[in-house]
């Protein structure tokens, strides 16, 4: 009795003694004041990248996934819009979107179906320098749908009838786009710092006289021109094994004839050498588009890690400098941010934001305050935190077999070495404050800039020119867009 009463005053004991310490945890509230700590950055490795060779010459890059039966291979072309001809701007645009749009023996429909069944999809898209042709499917099926994404990529029959519809989309757009301050914005942006003269000052889709003149001819001439395998690479990622997939590529695309593209050549920019001012006109906007920039780098830079730290600092996430000034400190805005467009030739810097009418001018204000603040030297503290940033985020793009895919098109376009991505953490981890701000003031320069802004120009003028930024003009939305096509 006396044994089992001592337990049982033991037990009450012990059980007090745990409710007091939960207690005590649970009074403890967390700092919501702070964001909570980045643990360490993981390292990533990545399994071997095996490239093989078809009898024409084309290189494929395989990675093996196994975890889910599922596959994405890409035809990554060296054919974009910085390839369009002279008087065909959005050309290499259109070609891609048409190449899906009847193949082979298939129309668009019957195309369309035929991928459906096999619970498939099939892409084609152009990028400035690139145009992608994917194919995703399940594994079990790759062998129904590979010939269909060779008749796409090879056998394009680009019916007249579906290049009339995709005419009148794309007019549809450039009329929508009339009352859409953001690709305004966008467009005025691009030819402010590269000219109309240059590619990326141009709109990928093409214009007006451009769209209304395409024929059935030119997208069968460029795709002969581009489309083969001299000038074509594959990716292949996903449950296969080599020796299977090796044998099933080459019998589809071995005998794709190789060729030479035709050459190409871009006019020089020069670099925007003041600060100037545009407001286009966009009478009853509820908010004013901004949009500052200037010429910034090509992806093969060797700053290359040390610029995409520094940005993140500037604008690159949600806790950056600009995001936590204007959104925020100032609850100016939703949104706003900055980044490097990095091309084989140097792509723009942009930072931007779509802020309140009436705070435009206290918003051009703090951006360039970051601006000029990014050029000075940042804390070790802000260092650490967006390194282990940049680093912890960048595994999240390998998941899905379309991620590696499109990581893997980076690779091949710019001629990657192999141990890219399992070195690309440690070599952002490597950056230094001196190298942020090296960068910063190498690449940045807030006198030199062109500033773009899209709003109700009797509500903001008076307070953008009363900041004395820099030489001010004004443009209505037909001197950036041309008049709106009748459809």
């Amino acid at each position: 009795m006396n044994k089992v009463s001592g337990f049982a005053r033991r037990s009450v004991f012990i059980g007090l003694s745990l409710l007091l310490v939960v207690f005590s945890l649970s009074a403890q509230k967390p700092d919501r004041t702070k964001p909570p700590e980045l643990g360490p950055p993981p390292s990533m490795k990545l399994p071997p990248i095996p490239r093989f060779t078809l009898s024409n010459g084309m290189n494929v890059v395989l990675m093996e996934k196994h975890d889910v039966p599922l596959v994405q291979i890409n035809v990554l072309v060296r054919s974009g819009s910085a390839m369009d001809p002279v008087g065909k701007k959005g050309l290499a645009s259109l070609t891609s979107d048409m190449m899906d749009e009847g193949a082979g023996t298939r129309d668009a429909l019957q195309l369309a179906d035929a991928i459906d069944f096999l619970g498939a999809r099939i892409s084609s898209s152009a990028g400035m320098h690139t145009s992608v042709v994917g194919l995703f499917t399940p594994t079990s099926k790759l062998g129904e749908a590979l010939p269909l994404l060779a008749d796409v990529v090879m056998r394009p029959t680009f019916p007249p009838s579906e290049l009339d519809r995709l005419r009148k989309e794309r007019l549809t757009t450039l009329l929508q786009w009339h009352d859409e301050p953001r690709a305004i914005a966008s467009v005025k942006f691009n030819s402010a710092i590269f000219g109309s003269k240059h590619p990326y000052g141009l709109p990928s889709m093409g214009d007006e006289k451009s769209i209304r003149g395409f024929t059935v001819e030119d997208l069968r001439r460029f795709h002969g021109d581009r489309f083969h395998a001299g000038n074509a690479s594959m990716i292949v990622v996903g449950a296969v094994q080599r020796g299977e997939i090796q044998t099933k590529l080459e019998a589809l695309f071995g005998t794709w004839e190789r060729r030479t593209a035709p050459s190409v050549s871009w006019p020089s920019v020069s670099q925007v050498a003041a600060r100037t001012v545009t407001i286009v006109d966009k009478p009853g906007a509820a908010q004013s588009e901004i949009r500052i920039g200037r010429i910034g780098v090509e992806r093969l830079t060797d700053d290359y890690f040390s610029i995409v730290v520094m940005n993140t600092v500037l604008g690159g996430s949600f806790t950056s400098r600009l995001n936590q000034n204007l959104r925020e400190t100032h609850g100016y805005t939703y949104g706003a941010g900055s980044s490097f467009d990095m091309r084989p030739l140097p792509g723009p810097f942009l930072a931007s934001s779509a802020v309140q009418t009436d705070v435009t001018d206290k918003a051009l204000t703090e951006f360039m305050k970051e601006l000029n603040g990014i050029l000075e030297p940042i804390t070790d503290e802000e260092l650490v935190r967006v390194r282990n940033y940049v680093a912890l985020s960048y595994p999240s793009g390998f998941q899905s077999v379309g991620q590696i895919a499109s990581q893997l098109n980076e690779l091949v376009t710019y001629g990657l070495p192999e141990n890219y991505f399992n070195t690309y953490i440690e070599k952002v981890l490597a950056v230094t404050k001196e190298d942020v701000q090296r960068v910063a003031r190498k690449y940045l320069d807030p006198s030199k800039v062109a500033v773009v802004i899209v709003g109700d120009l009797k509500k903001i003028e008076k307070g953008v020119r009363d900041l004395k930024l820099g030489s001010m003009k004004t443009e209505s939305i037909q001197d950036v867009l041309g008049k709106p096509p009748r459809l």
